[in-house]
C-alpha cells in the first residue's frame, strides 16, 4: 500500500462489461449480520510487506474487545493500485458486495463520490470531538464538489527538494541551503553543472511516461506556488470550473523548459524513461549522481534495511529543503500531497459500526502507530507535535511541518484527463518540440475538451 501519486492512472471510461465480467467479485455475498462490518483494503501485493495487515488486525482485537458482540471480518483486494480501483467501484455498485468501510485514494475518489457509491459522513463528523484535530489542508483531500466529506484521512505524504551535502561541498553551496525563489533552485543547478561537472545538477519529473508523478511532483509544485497561496490556480471550486492556462501556468511550464533547455536536468532519454523514479531513489542519489531531486516525503522506504537499496548514511549525506514559492511571496514554501481515506459505502449495511471502527482507527495512539509503521506524514495535529512521532525516522518533522503549506489535487472526475494534458504541455516543452505558448494553448483545448467547456479563460 503506498500513498506515492504515481500508479498508472486507471481508465475509468474503460470499464466495459467484459472487463466487468473478468473480474471476481470481492464481497461474500449480502451483509445481513448487523453485528458484523465488512472491511475492504488494499493488500500489498508483496508477500513479505505486512505493514497494513498487522494493523489492522491490531484495530481488530481493540475494537471486538471494546465492543462485546460485534465482529470485524476483513475483505482484502490484493492488486496494484490501477486494479484495486476497478475492483472496488465493481463491490460498491451492489448491496450484496459492498463492505461496511473501504480504503480510497484520494486522487480517484471523487469518481466514486460522483457515481453515488459512497455516504457523505458529516452527520458523524459533526459528532466526533477528534474531527477537530485533523489539519484543514487534509479535511479537504476527501471532500466532494457539494461540499460533503466523504472519507477520514489516515495520513498524507508531502514534498520538497533533496540535495547532496557532498556535490554542495563542491560546488560551493551551502549545507543548510534553503532556497527562497524559483531562481534560486536554478541559480544552485547552473552552479552544481558549472563546479561539480559529471553529475545530474537537478530532477523534476517531466511527460507521460511519469504520468502523475510530472504533474504533481512537479508541475503543481510550480503551479501552486505562483500565486498567492489562498486560491486554486488549477480549480475555481466556487465557480465549479477549471482554470485555463494562464501566466503561472506559462511560468511553471517555463521553469521546466529552463532545465532541459539549459542542461540542468538528467539527459531528455532519461528524463522521459518510465522508470526515472526508481533510478533516482535506488542509483542517483545513493550514489551520489544527483545534485537536486523535487520529490517526495517516503523517499526513506526504499533505504530501509531489507528494502534492496539499503543506504543508512542518507540522513547525512542528503539535505532538505522546501520548494520555495515563484519569487518568494507569503507563505514562501509550496507543497502538495495526496493519501488515503477510510469511506463509508452508500450500499454498507452497517455505516454506523463501520464509523465506530474509523474511530477506533483515528485515535491519537492509533493513528500515530499506522503513521510511523507507514512512513506516513500526520494529519492529526496533536500526532504532529509529539516528540516520540518526530523523532521516529530522520526528516519526519520537516516534511510534516509542510503539511501547513501544502495543497490537495482537485481530484474531481475531469482530473485524469487535466493531468494528461498538462502532461502532454510538459513533454513539449522538455523535448523543445513545442515553446511555452505553443504548450499553453495545447493545454487550453485539451483542458475545454475534458471540462466539457466548463472552463474559466485567463
Amino acid at each position: 500500500m503506498s500513498v506515492r501519486p504515481t500508479a498508472a492512472l486507471p481508465t475509468l471510461l474503460a470499464l466495459t462489461l467484459a472487463a466487468a465480467a473478468t473480474l471476481t467479485a470481492c464481497g461474500t455475498g449480502s451483509n445481513s449480520d448487523p453485528d458484523t462490518i465488512k472491511v475492504s483494503f488494499k493488500q500489498s501485493t508483496d508477500n513479505s510487506i505486512k505493514v497494513m495487515d498487522t494493523y489492522l488486525a491490531d484495530i481488530k482485537k481493540q475494537f471486538e474487545k471494546a465492543n462485546p458482540g460485534k465482529k470485524v471480518e476483513f475483505v482484502p483486494i490484493k492488486a496494484p493500485d490501477s486494479e484495486y480501483y476497478t475492483k472496488l467501484q465493481q463491490m460498491l455498485r451492489s448491496p450484496k458486495t459492498a463492505p461496511d468501510l473501504v480504503y480510497e485514494d484520494t486522487f480517484l475518489i471523487n469518481s466514486d463520490i460522483t457515481s453515488g457509491y459512497l455516504k457523505p459522513l458529516d452527520p458523524y463528523l459533526a459528532k466526533w470531538a477528534d474531527w477537530d484535530r485533523f489539519v484543514d489542508t487534509a479535511k479537504e483531500a476527501a471532500k466532494g464538489e457539494d461540499g460533503k466529506t466523504y472519507g477520514i484521512p489516515d495520513g498524507t505524504d508531502t514534498r520538497g527538494l533533496w540535495f547532496s551535502k557532498d556535490i554542495f561541498e563542491k560546488a560551493g553551496l551551502p549545507a543548510d541551503w534553503q532556497p527562497k525563489t524559483w531562481n534560486d533552485v536554478l541559480d544552485a543547478a547552473r552552479t552544481v553543472k558549472r563546479k561539480a561537472p559529471g553529475v545530474i545538477p537537478l530532477n523534476i519529473y517531466t511527460g507521460k511516461p511519469v504520468g502523475e508523478a510530472a504533474t504533481m511532483q512537479t508541475f503543481e509544485m510550480l503551479l501552486y506556488g505562483t500565486n498567492d497561496g489562498q486560491s486554486d490556480p488549477l480549480y475555481d471550486r466556487s465557480a465549479k470550473k477549471w482554470i485555463a492556462g494562464g501566466q503561472g501556468f506559462k511560468d511553471a511550464l517555463g521553469f521546466v523548459e529552463t532545465v532541459y533547455k539549459e542542461k540542468l536536468g538528467p539527459d531528455v532519454s532519461d528524463a522521459l524513461d518510465p522508470n526515472v523514479m526508481t533510478r533516482v531513489r535506488g542509483e542517483w542519489l545513493p550514489q551520489g549522481k544527483l545534485a537536486i531531486a523535487l520529490d517526495g516525503s517516503w523517499l526513506p522506504q526504499d533505504w530501509l534495511p531489507g528494502s534492496g537499496h539499503e543506504w543508512p548514511e542518507w540522513s547525512d549525506e542528503l539535505g532538505l529543503a522546501a520548494m520555495p514559492t515563484q519569487n518568494g511571496q507569503a507563505p514562501g514554501k509550496v507543497s502538495m500531497s495526496g493519501g488515503w481515506t477510510w469511506s463509508i459505502p452508500a450500499k454498507a449495511a452497517n455505516p454506523d459500526l463501520a464509523f465506530e471502527f474509523v474511530k477506533t482507527m483515528q485515535t491519537k495512539a492509533n493513528a500515530q502507530k499506522w503513521y510511523v509503521a507507514n512512513s506516513g506524514i500526520a494529519v492529526r495535529e496533536d500526532v504532529a507535535a509529539d516528540p516520540a512521532y518526530v523523532d521516529a525516522q530522520p526528516g519526519i518533522k520537516f516534511f510534516t511541518d509542510l503539511v501547513a503549506h501544502t495543497h490537495y489535487r482537485p481530484a474531481y472526475p475531469a482530473y485524469p484527463k487535466v493531468s494528461t494534458a498538462v502532461q502532454e504541455a510538459m513533454e513539449g516543452v522538455t523535448t523543445g518540440d513545442m515553446p511555452v505558448e505553443d504548450a499553453a494553448k495545447g493545454y487550453d483545448e485539451e483542458l475545454k475538451a475534458a471540462a466539457d467547456g466548463q472552463v474559466i479563460e485567463k
